[in-house]
């Protein structure tokens, strides 16, 4: 029981693992502020219309948001590592606590550009403002004239209103603004305290030192640009060769004829062995030697996922 709960505990370890990670949701955050700005400038229009400013108003805060967000998913590796592993494997090799926190880091990383969008909006204000400015309450307002209602407040928006109103639509703005930037700097804050708690976690959770965990990082970042390069040469050796046998030649430049003398290619990889490095992998040791990816571990020869006497136990999941 407390190997379980250790194992489980140390899953928390699933998010904001690398530096780069941290970099490329900063870069992710950043792009997605200038997008807000873009919209902003040159997409909001406010309808200014009882009953469609409402919906107006949280479509452009929630629609991007969601458009981003399903975004983030898709371009997460672990989206489709963890549906390799699911159509392959099956979740038998994964605690409920795996499979759970696999998906909380799946959902983390992709809710950086959402939270950024939402964030941003709330901070502007005019969304919140187009939407919330009909259902201000007329007795809220000092002397507002009795004989205007939802009508005129969702005209204020626009700024389209009698002269008289004037002194009422700058009141109502800058309250609305006021709730909106509120909830703006309470998400930062509330995002700031669960990034603050996760790494607290993650460090107090790791099975491993500081130093390997660089190590681990550093060469899970190598082992993917070298395989990424590989994979693309020995596809397009494989494909000049195929080109070549069903025309009886092939057209290279210089540095792709270097390219086949120096690295010739006999065949392609089979199936199962591309399915043995596919999928999400949970760091384990060996004899005491640990095996830092699919492809390392592939490449010991070692086989299975799960516990072994020689070897350890799902412990860390890689990003």
């Amino acid at each position: 029981m407390a190997a379980l709960i250790a194992e489980n505990f140390r899953f928390l370890s699933l998010f904001f693992k690398s530096k780069d990670v941290m970099i490329f949701n900063g870069l992710v955050a950043l792009g997605t502020v200038g997008s807000e700005e873009l919209f902003s400038v040159f997409a909001f229009n406010c309808p200014c219309s009882p009953a469609r400013n409402y919906i107006y108003g949280l479509a452009a805060i929630g629609v991007p948001a969601l458009a981003l967000f399903l975004i983030g998913v898709i371009l997460n590796n672990h989206t489709w590592n963890l549906v390799a592993e699911c159509h392959k494997r099956g979740t038998k090799n994964f605690s409920a606590a795996a499979t759970f926190l696999l998906f909380g880091s799946i959902m983390g990383r992709a809710a950086v550009a959402p939270v950024t969008w939402s964030v941003i909006s709330l901070l502007r204000g005019e969304a919140y403002i187009c939407a919330l400015s009909e259902f201000i309450r007329p007795s809220s307002l000092d002397k507002f004239p009795a004989h205007h209602g939802a009508e005129v407040l969702a005209r204020f928006p626009c700024k389209d209103v009698p002269a008289n109103l004037t002194k009422y639509r700058d009141d109502v703005t800058r309250r609305l603004r006021y709730e909106s930037q509120l909830f703006g700097w309470l998400l930062i804050g509330i995002v700031a305290v669960l990034i603050f708690l996760t790494k607290c976690l993650k460090h107090c959770c790791s099975p491993l030192s500081y130093r390997q965990e660089a190590y681990w990082a550093q060469y899970r970042s190598n082992e993917d640009k070298l395989f990424r390069r590989t994979a693309e040469v020995h596809s397009r050796i494989l494909a000049a060769n195929n080109v070549k046998q069903f025309f009886g030649f092939v057209a290279l430049d210089k540095e792709e004829k270097e390219l086949v003398q120096e690295f010739p290619v006999e065949g392609v990889q089979p199936s199962p062995q591309w399915n043995a490095i596919t999928g999400v992998y949970i760091y384990r040791e060996n004899k005491g030697f640990p095996l830092y990816s699919r492809l390392h571990k592939w490449a010991k020869g070692v086989e299975g996922n799960g516990p072994t006497p020689e070897g350890h136990e799902m412990l860390f999941l890689a990003s």
